[in-house]
């Protein structure tokens, strides 16, 4: 166990490994404590993309056998968790702003952000040639003002990109699958 300070060679090194950012995710979501079952269903569900009761018994089989016998070793020598083998129980250690910036971002909450930016642009496209064209009863006159909408329309998704990424702000219309 060290003494709590870590190079930031050390942190690379401990978090080079999807399983180990993903435990320490795993136990800030669940207040830093856990039982190792949840924990191992968890990681198997996130590394095949599916859902904890839909991770087979080898999926579980392979993260349980790497977790136990390698990664939260690994995490207890460095002074991140404590890990009680016999009881199968889990604690975060309480430094994780040294490791925070190591940690994936929102392993459930992916939204395809660049899917709502393309939207944006394809259609203000189609509404600034229309316009351009005077086709219908949009005239030319109107250019200006679609631009305007598109940039605050561009600029209100940008705000909301970036407060769905800060870990204690949730969008409404967030797709989470546990």
């Amino acid at each position: 166990m060290t003494d709590g300070t870590l190079t930031q060679a050390e942190l690379f090194d401990v978090f080079s490994n999807a399983r180990r950012r993903q435990t320490v995710q795993y136990l800030k979501r669940h207040y830093g404590a856990c039982d190792l079952a949840p924990l191992v269903e968890q990681v198997a569900a996130w590394e095949n993309d599916t859902t904890t009761d839909e991770v087979t018994r080898a999926q579980r089989r392979r993260v349980y056998i790497s977790l136990y016998q390698t990664h939260l070793p690994m995490l207890e020598d460095h002074g991140i968790v404590d890990w009680d083998p016999d009881a199968h129980r889990i604690e975060l250690l309480p430094n994780e702003e040294t490791f925070e910036p190591y940690l994936d971002r929102d392993l459930e909450d992916q939204r395809p952000w660049h899917w709502y930016y393309a939207s944006v642009t394809v259609v203000g496209a189609v509404v600034a040639v229309l316009a351009g064209f005077s086709v219908g009863t949009l005239s030319s006159g109107l250019v200006p003002f679609v631009a305007l909408g598109l940039c605050v329309l561009v600029l209100v998704l940008a705000i909301a990109q970036r407060a769905s990424s800060q870990s204690r702000f949730k969008l409404p219309f967030a797709n989470r699958r546990l």
